[in-house]
């Protein structure tokens, strides 16, 4: 069983910075860590390969600037048999679409895959869109908030946690899962992952190497543009009540729980 597992590199900050011009995230100078999601997704592809034996193999693929090696490396730590790094100028400023073509482009060079594992969503776009739009540009079946799987006869059955409950689905292979953190722990890299991921070969490819034009990926190849950038603003509106009003204040105090539904 061949799986990919798509993983992100985000930042490791809530002191997220955008650039007003494109609309885009400003990455340079922040510290970045794996999307935790995408660590469920690559636990989930380890475990499924433990349970194919010697004909599992888990490759890691990850689209970003040259530096996204390093998310690449520590999924090699925990486990992986190899990574994936699509890197290039054009592929900047990609919304989900631009992005999902990219992926789709490297899933079919370096496969074919019979499964392909994604978080449900990162946490520095929250949109879950990247992994269905994959599957959609694949041609293949997909299914999202995934927080159960196993192995059935020529496919994968899923369980779904949704609104409404929990759904059953049963997907042939090939296929795309993205996952909740519910499915799964994830382990930790291992003494010897680290030194293996360390001296690991990442193989690389720039928009050449995918067969993709200009025109199809980055900020040309984005079917969405950010038009305005607003921040929140915390303001707070406090009430004081001195020991001589100590009553009136908790009276108060238990009328704003009992607004706010609390009490």
């Amino acid at each position: 069983m061949k799986i990919a597992v798509l993983i992100k590199q985000v930042p490791d900050s809530d002191d997220v910075r955008m650039d007003p011009e494109t609309g885009t995230m400003v990455r340079e100078g922040m510290g970045a860590i794996v999307n935790p999601l995408d660590l469920n997704a690559l636990q989930a592809a380890l475990d499924l390969r433990t349970l194919a034996g010697e004909a599992g193999e888990v490759t890691a693929i990850a689209m970003g600037p040259r530096n996204a090696d390093e998310a690449l490396r520590e999924c090699l730590s925990m486990g992986a048999d190899s990574g994936f790094l699509l890197t290039d100028r054009a592929f900047a400023g990609s919304d989900t679409w631009a992005t999902a073509k990219v992926l789709a482009a490297a899933l079919e060079i370096s496969g074919p895959y019979d499964l392909v594992i994604a978080g449900e969503k990162a946490t520095d776009g929250e949109t879950g869109q990247v992994g269905p739009e994959t599957a959609v540009i694949l041609g293949i079946p997909f299914s999202t908030y995934v927080s159960g799987l196993s192995l059935v006869e020529g496919g994968i059955e899923v369980l779904r946690t949704v609104e409404e409950g929990i759904q059953r689905q049963k997907l042939p292979f090939p296929c795309l899962l993205t996952v909740l953190h519910a499915l799964n722990e994830p382990g930790m890299p291992t003494l010897a992952g680290k030194k293996r991921a360390r001296r690991a070969e990442i193989r690389s490819a720039g928009i050449d190497g995918i067969q993709l034009s200009p025109e199809e990926t980055g900020l040309m190849g984005s079917a969405t543009r950010v038009v305005k950038i607003s921040y929140p603003t915390i303001s707070r509106k406090t009430e004081m009540f001195d020991e001589k009003r100590t009553e009136e204040g908790i009276e108060r105090l238990v009328a704003v729980l009992r607004d706010l539904a609390v009490l």
